[in-house]
């Protein structure tokens, strides 16, 4: 018989994103997210309207999704528990979120400039789209600061060494190995890629040392 349980994060198995957006200076804000999925032409991205990239979304609707896969966990956490925002959440400082400007290099990751949008892109990011948003949504309790928003993708760039030999607009589902985020850790190929920064801020609890084996030998 199933247990009734209140889970602290409801993520059960998503794609690690790094979303560019705009900030108005004119620079281009970094941020690692999880909670994305496409249908057709469009992408969903769940975020917290707390969040520096919310903000440049909301005055600004262009933004570059960079895809992640394990060459870039360590990238990706070196990022995690940083803001974009001078004025650092009260909740997000508790849980060591510190205020970076320059996300790119806090990361050590190489921007590059897109073909239709303003945000620069993630040179080492194996995949990366660029979009507009066209709808940001308000979901949850009335008093939620959580946002759906809807992204219409309008180029999409892949690393050659993913695309099918035969088939010039597939991904090679057997190339392609996401980065996924699963309650907060890191996963590769179905296992752990590297312990979370994210997880200790949020106070997830900690691995078990078994499952970290994989990680270290890699």
């Amino acid at each position: 018989m199933k247990r009734v349980i209140e889970p602290k994060v409801l993520y059960f198995g998503t794609p690690v994103i790094l979303v560019s957006s705009l900030n108005g200076d004119g620079s281009t804000n970094l941020a690692p997210m999880s909670s994305a999925w496409w249908l057709g032409d469009s992408a969903m991205l769940g975020l917290s309207a707390n969040s520096q990239t919310v903000r440049n979304l909301e005055r600004h609707p262009d933004c570059v999704l960079n895809l992640t896969d394990k060459s870039l966990v360590a990238a990706v956490d070196r990022i995690a528990l940083l803001t974009g925002r001078r004025d650092v959440p009260a909740y997000k400082e508790e849980r060591g979120y510190r205020y970076e400007a320059d996300k790119f290099a806090a990361a050590g990751l190489t921007s590059i400039p897109c073909d239709l949008v303003t945000p620069q892109a993630v040179a080492e990011s194996p995949i990366h789209l660029e979009g507009r948003v066209r709808a940001i949504h308000q979901i949850d309790a009335a008093d939620s600061m959580l946002r759906a928003l809807e992204v219409t993708i309008l180029r999409t760039h892949v690393d050659p060494e993913l695309v099918m030999a035969h088939k010039e607009h597939y991904i090679d589902p057997l190339r392609w190995d996401p980065l996924i985020m699963k309650f907060t850790e890191y996963f590769a190929g179905g296992t752990v890629a590297q312990p979370s920064s994210l997880a200790r801020g949020w106070g997830m609890p900690p691995l078990p040392p078994e499952a970290l084996q994989g990680e270290r030998a890699s």
